[in-house]
């Protein structure tokens, strides 16, 4: 960090690449979802961009558990990566596939994608938040703030649309065999 509690360069080449993942994770899951309605196309972008920005270093400034291996955090992102970032890629093909376990798939990650950010800072709430470094307004709205937002406004957007879907289905199946009876 720079004199004054401003984020060095590494911060703005940190916020670039974040930039740049999004912008290849959006055009990705638009081409894969041209075919798909709004809402798919965006669930598609989310996910392509969910896949590839998982570990960024330049976090590890705002949260010093990050470069200094805290279990805590090592297993979360065991979670995380290996878990979530392998969901992610099979609820790609799933919706773009149109399978019947893509609601499954998308339920099951964006509870991952809940935990993972419920055990990343309630335990450093509890105890006062000493590894996490706010001083920077990059780092304490960008970083913590907005990422970390976003991470628990998309898989709630994603569990919604899941629980709307799966209504529909389940009142479709209920009209099918009311009609047979």
């Amino acid at each position: 960090m720079e004199a004054g509690g401003a984020p060095g360069p590494a911060a703005g080449a940190s916020l670039l690449l974040c930039a740049a993942l999004l912008a290849a994770g959006s055009a990705l899951g638009l081409w894969l979802g041209r075919a798909r309605g709004a809402a798919d196309r965006g669930a598609l972008a989310w996910l392509c961009y969910d896949a590839l920005v998982h570990l960024v270093l330049e976090y590890g400034k705002a949260d010093a558990r990050w470069l200094h291996s805290d279990p805590t955090i090592v297993s979360v992102e065991i979670l995380t990566v290996v878990l979530a970032g392998s969901l992610a890629l099979l609820l790609i093909y799933a919706i773009v596939k149109e399978k019947y376990y893509r609601h499954f798939l998308q339920v099951t990650l964006c509870v991952c994608e809940l935990y993972g950010g419920w055990m990343t800072f309630l335990p450093q709430w509890i105890v006062g938040s000493p590894s996490l470094d706010t001083s920077s307004w990059v780092y304490l709205w960008i970083y913590m703030g907005f990422f970390n937002g976003v991470w628990v406004l998309v898989p709630g957007l994603l569990l919604w649309q899941s629980w709307v879907e799966l209504k529909k289905m389940h009142h479709k199946e209920t009209s099918v065999r009311k009609k047979f009876r």
